[in-house]
């Protein structure tokens, strides 16, 4: 099975995604959390479950879509998927040094 590896970058998304519900709901701040780090499980025995990101159109770059955020992750070997970021998809997207898959 593969390794699932958060960046910092897509840490520090989640909290932000957290603390901004949270000014409404903590309790649903948690909830859509919770959804959104378990959904990264489907990729540890599925890697090429997400789409083909329409933004860089490279095999190993996917995303799952889950409500209005995009999970973005690279998949750097069969060994390792890195989450690269959590992104809500009403605004653009814009991924880090990306530009080269890790072997």
């Amino acid at each position: 099975m593969v390794k699932i590896v958060w960046t910092d970058q897509a840490i520090q998304d989640l909290n932000d995604i957290g603390e901004f519900i949270a000014k409404d709901s903590e309790r649903y701040s948690r909830e859509v959390i919770r959804s959104l780090f378990e959904s990264t499980l489907l990729i540890k025995s599925h890697p090429k479950a997400g789409r083909i990101v329409p933004e860089y159109h490279t095999d190993y770059l996917r995303e799952l879509i889950r409500g209005s955020y995009r999970i973005v992750y690279r998949i750097v070997d069969i060994y390792r998927i890195d989450i690269l970021t959590v992104h809500h998809s009403a605004r653009q997207l814009k991924i880090p040094r990306i530009s080269r898959k890790k072997k």
